[in-house]
């Protein structure tokens, strides 16, 4: 029951916050004499103000003179703000390549939003984040984003990390241990050999990065494709690494991902050993969170809140 009042709860929620989007949007075009609004712009506007209506905001920290990240967080329950009496946990979420946080996490906030206080970062060079810095690496985005939670007050977090995403969250519990309570990993490469990569790729028939960071419409379609079922090259990760600064650990993987195969899952689990469990969703690509958000959802507050 509980369910389908959030499933009733979410779509009415979202048909609102379009029509109103919508027709602030024409609005705003007719009177300043500009054209339609693409379906592209007015869907970009849904998705934000459903995101507002679910009590979260937007927000930018200056990590340094050279770098800005902007997150979506619950609104006014950053930890400075936070009554002693508040046992809702922090969740950062991390998103993977192609598109920002907003498009990778719009099934999901709403279920999510009712049990932890989020906080979803545009990771550098997507969405409004950006540095002058030539820095390009997972561990200078992990970096960032610890001082961004930092400087929004949060201390104890727990990760959910998407593909690229699942990296950044690696480098972010290697880096800040006494804060990473607990990390969820979905559909991402860690741990890869060399060998497992170039067999990637030949599955692929391409370079992943060209994959995962689409050019071209043809190139979303491919990746879409590929990632819904209804990585970028990284060096190997030790085992030390991955043995010595997680907590608990859930992977989350579909059984159709033809982006990084199931089997990696398991590789992955035996590198954690004890730390790890892996849960399998049946009929779900690489895009596990678009193909099934509520069985994703179910298995992100079980394994968090115990």
């Amino acid at each position: 029951m509980d369910s389908k009042l959030d499933l009733l709860l979410r779509s009415f929620t979202f048909y609102i916050s379009s029509i109103l989007s919508i027709i602030r949007y024409f609005l705003t075009s007719f009177s300043r004499f500009k054209q339609i609004p693409s379906a592209f712009t007015v869907s970009d506007a849904c998705i934000s103000l459903y995101f507002r209506l679910l009590g979260l905001s937007p927000v930018s920290i200056h990590v340094d003179d050279e770098t800005t990240l902007h997150f979506w967080a619950t609104a006014g329950r950053g930890g400075r703000d936070r009554k002693p009496d508040d046992e809702r946990p922090n969740l950062v979420m991390i998103h993977g390549k192609c598109g920002d946080s907003r498009w990778q996490f719009m099934y999901q906030v709403g279920h999510l939003s009712r049990r932890f206080d989020l906080y979803i970062p545009d990771l550098l060079f997507f969405g409004k984040s950006y540095t002058t810095r030539k820095e390009r690496s997972e561990a200078f985005q992990a970096k960032c984003l610890a001082e961004g939670l930092r400087k929004l007050g949060v201390d104890k977090f727990s990760i959910y990390g998407i593909s690229y995403g699942g990296y950044v969250g690696y480098h972010l519990a290697h880096m800040s241990p006494d804060r990473v309570e607990k990390v969820v990993l979905m559909s991402t490469g860690v741990g890869c050999n060399d060998d497992q990569k170039d067999e990637m790729v030949a599955q692929l028939g391409r370079d992943p990065k060209e994959l995962l960071v689409p050019r071209t419409s043809d190139d979303l379609r491919e990746l879409m494709y590929k990632s819904v079922y209804k990585s970028n090259y990284m060096k190997l990760i030790p085992d030390s690494f991955l043995q010595d600064y997680l907590n608990d650990t859930l992977l989350i993987w579909g059984n159709k991902d033809y982006v990084f195969p199931m089997n990696l899952a398991y590789q992955l689990q035996r590198h954690l050993g004890s730390k790890a469990r892996v849960a399998i969703v049946k009929d779900a690509g690489h895009a596990v969170n678009m193909d099934a958000p509520d069985q994703v959802n179910r298995l992100i507050i079980s394994f968090i809140l115990g």
